[in-house]
């Protein structure tokens, strides 16, 4: 894939998954702001891209607000004279038990993710729409958003309202010529870390440099962050430009097509439902197969 001449802006790009992300978008070719809160982070990934022979800047911004969004497309516009490509991965988790998270823990997460995501996009679609060249969103969604899971209220409402911008925006962009998708990514990270099922099988890639097992990498899609990052390339180049609308799930081996949610199930009453009508009815109509929820466990086959 060949991005020369490209520009794109990552949130969230100091370290995992948007390091990996910024590194390979630079490696295809394209200029990329490095956004991050932690400067210290920023500036070392940016000197990782240009010791590759890459071009990379950084902006140190905290996303959400409107201004820190307007930052990020001027940052790009001032070193580069251009934008092309958004994507959306800074995040933070504050994970608690819905009786024990506070409001702050809502807020903060909400903010970061989901409002981070709605102005960089408006501030970046504003551009693209004047720039007139068509251009790429690529918001980074989580499995929580598509399925929920257990003590992320906060993170998987986030995650799925990306997901709905995904598809609400791939509409409303359409015209312009600007792709709207989700990356669904799964991988080693420091988010991954807290979750007790992956955190030992990261612990032994991050401090002995151990590889993931295969039924790891295949059959849970569980890999290292530039596993995810191929099809970041890809969406953001000229052979996806007909691909929008899509979330997409990556990680270790594993590539896959989320569905969008629709009814799986009909049953129909003359008249209309009455409480008894429904009860009567829901073992055997549209209440028969009812749909799970969560992340499955990763699990070890048994030998």
């Amino acid at each position: 894939m060949d991005l020369t001449g490209k520009v794109a802006t990552v949130t969230g790009a100091a370290r995992g998954l948007g390091l990996a992300y910024a590194r390979a978008l630079a490696t295809a070719g394209a200029s990329v702001v490095v956004n991050d809160a932690d400067e210290q982070a920023a500036k070392e990934a940016v000197e990782l891209i240009t010791a590759d022979g890459g071009a990379a800047v950084a902006e140190v911004v905290a996303v959400g607000t409107a201004e820190a969004a307007d930052r990020l497309v001027t940052r790009a516009l001032d070193a580069f004279g251009r934008l092309d490509v958004l994507v959306t991965n800074a995040g933070i988790l504050r994970d608690r038990v819905l009786w024990k998270m506070s409001d702050e823990d809502f807020d903060a997460v909400i903010d970061t993710h989901l409002r981070g995501t709605f102005t960089c996009a408006r501030a970046v679609v504003r551009h693209l729409r004047e720039q007139g060249q068509g251009g790429r969103l690529i918001l980074v969604g989580s499995p929580a958003g598509q399925r929920g899971n257990f003590g992320q209220t906060n993170y998987a409402a986030a995650k799925a309202g990306i997901a709905a911008m995904v598809r609400t925006w791939s509409m409303e962009c359409a015209k312009a010529g600007i792709t709207v998708n989700g990356i669904v990514p799964v991988a080693a990270t420091a988010m991954t870390k807290t979750i007790p099922a992956f955190a030992p099988y990261v612990e032994a890639y991050e401090e002995r440099g151990e590889a993931f097992p295969a039924w790891l990498r295949q059959g849970e899609g569980f890999g290292v962050p530039e596993d995810a990052a191929g099809l970041l390339v890809f969406l953001a180049s000229a052979e996806a430009a007909d691909v929008t609308g899509q979330c997409v799930g990556v990680g270790g081996d594993k590539l896959s097509l989320w569905s969008h949610p629709q009814e799986v199930s009909v049953a129909y009453a003359e008249g209309g439902w009455s409480p008894d009508a429904i009860a009567r009815a829901w073992a055997t109509s549209v209440g028969r197969d009812p749909q799970t929820v969560g992340i499955p466990a990763p699990r070890e086959p048994a030998r």
